[in-house]
């Protein structure tokens, strides 16, 4: 029989939304408010009962998207909390990252173990859709209620909100994942001693499933399945983003989707008279995040925080890898399933389907919730299958910020606690970190690359590498003699030339040969 103060999650709400009218469409405020009701309503919760609210941070809430006219809150919990009539004692506010859900999951869920929370409501979404619907719709829904909202009351911000990478990197284009994440999948297939058309053949057959499990579900932004050629090959219809990866490979992140779930203690649940079959258990969870800044990272197609993390939640729930029945792998790019199957030692090719929402390019990428409505979905399939075993996990940034929740409707037996994520953090902040340079003058080998498809704009090839004297460095293809095209026509890893700077600050790489 579990303890009293073990956690448990005992509510989950999804909604959608898809109008293309934007003098129509909700809020993102009132989408969350709707997948907050429905979430109370789940686990047939009398509200007034939650004392604590947490929020993930909207789109709008990034250094690119603080601009925006609308979509702009400070609190969004608060916010949610009160358009229902609920005033909490407390809210906490999550940091930027897809990572953030599970993360705050964790959190809360020691805090309900430790008595620091009696019942509390997560929520989390996007309305970047309607958003920009409305800016290019001409709607001003600046004073329309919701679409902003400004509130003073109890918040705490939990976890590390810093830019994703060092200014170098961002001067050169990668502070933008479409950019960063295929320089990665690069490394991987170097690693892999692949050539590009066999692995743009392994890269669709992997994401293949993922598009049949979206096809399926209410709540997808794109409920297409679709072939594994359709995925891998570049067409109009499926453009190149950042070289290797078209469309179909990229996380979806204009969209309209929220979630939310309730989580409070084993006797709390019982006092409150809450459904046992409603009951799923946090059995395993950590978090942890890489060398911060890609650049400094020995290998780019790693994730050492990935690798400890799952070995310290399955040892928490004391389960393995063959144990889990279902996953949902983080899913923002291939390469993120990738690394995530290689650092948890789980086979690409393995049978039990990676995803139970569909992925964020398919089902959608809600900004950094995604993982809340990876998490609400999983709860609804372990109460149907009770017994069975699911594994979440989120990811921010560029493989940076790293979360993972062990699920199911089996009790936990014992104290629950968590090992302090310190303990895993430090041991990964004493690695050594690569040494960079950031005006790179003279010769460099090309360790890695993409090549930027922005509308309107000449592809632009952009590399990292390593300066003949040891150093990183980054830096952007020279455009002369058609050089940009050659990154995508061969293999250009390996590739030797001079590094220059030029006016603008830019390092610039002129081949060898």
């Amino acid at each position: 029989m579990p303890n009293d103060n073990t956690p448990i999650l005992i509510g989950a709400g999804l909604t959608v939304q898809k109008e293309k009218d934007a003098q129509k469409a909700k809020s993102p405020m009132l989408l969350l408010a709707e997948a907050a009701e429905r979430a109370i309503a789940d686990a047939a919760l009398d509200k007034t009962k939650i004392d604590t609210v947490a929020g993930i941070r909207f789109v709008t809430d990034s250094p690119e998207g603080r601009n925006l006219p609308i979509g702009r809150y400070n609190n969004i919990a608060l916010s949610v909390a009160r358009s229902l009539g609920i005033e909490p004692g407390q809210s906490l506010i999550a940091a930027t990252g897809g990572n953030s859900p599970q993360m705050m999951i964790n959190e809360l869920a020691e805090r309900i173990a430790n008595g620091d929370v009696g019942t509390a409501m997560l929520v989390g979404g996007e309305g970047l859709g309607s958003i920009m619907r409305a800016l290019g719709q001409g709607v001003d829904h600046t004073d329309t209620p919701g679409w902003n909202d400004e509130v003073e009351g109890p918040g705490e911000e939990v976890g590390v909100e810093k830019d994703g990478c060092s200014p170098v990197e961002r001067r050169h284009m990668l502070y933008y994942p479409v950019n960063y994440y295929p320089i990665f999948e690069n490394a991987l297939r170097h690693h892999l001693g692949r050539d590009m058309p066999t692995h743009m053949q392994k890269l669709g057959a992997l994401m293949q499933p993922f598009t049949e499990v979206a096809a399926h579900n209410e709540y997808s932004w794109f409920p297409i399945a679709r072939s594994a050629d359709e995925i891998a090959t570049v067409n109009d219809a499926n453009r190149l983003v950042g070289y290797p990866y078209p469309k179909y490979m990229n996380s979806v992140i204009r969209i309209d989707q929220a979630s939310a779930i309730i989580m409070t203690s084993v006797g709390k649940a019982r006092t409150m008279g809450i459904d046992e079959s409603k009951w799923v258990y946090l059995h395993g969870c950590a978090e942890a995040n890489d060398i911060w800044n890609p650049i400094e990272r020995p290998e780019l197609y790693r994730s050492h925080a990935m690798n400890g993390m799952a070995k310290l939640a399955l040892n928490m729930a004391d389960w393995t890898v063959d144990d889990i029945d279902y996953f949902d792998l983080y899913s923002c790019f291939p390469v993120a399933v990738e690394v995530a199957c290689r650092e948890m030692g789980i086979a690409e090719d393995d049978p039990r389907p990676f995803t139970v929402t569909g992925g964020l390019p398919y089902f959608g990428g809600a900004g950094n919730a995604y993982t809340l409505m990876s998490v609400a979905l999983m709860a609804q399939k372990l109460r149907a299958n009770p017994g069975r075993k699911g594994f979440c996990n989120g990811n921010g940034w560029f493989l940076t910020k790293h979360s993972l929740g062990l699920y199911s409707t089996t009790p936990f037996e014992g104290d629950w606690q968590r090992q302090t994520p310190s303990v895993l953090q430090g041991k990964i902040d004493a690695m050594e970190k690569m040494p960079i340079v950031e005006e790179a003058n003279g010769s460099g080998t090309i360790e890695s690359y993409t090549v930027a498809h922005v509308a309107g704009k000449d592809a632009d090839g952009i590399l990292i590498g390593r300066m003949a004297s040891g150093e990183r460095f980054c830096a952007h293809m020279t455009k002369e003699g058609g050089q940009t095209d050659r990154l995508m026509a061969e293999d250009c890893i390996g590739m030797t030339g001079s590094l220059a700077v030029n006016d603008g600050k830019l390092n610039i790489f002129t081949p060898d040969h």
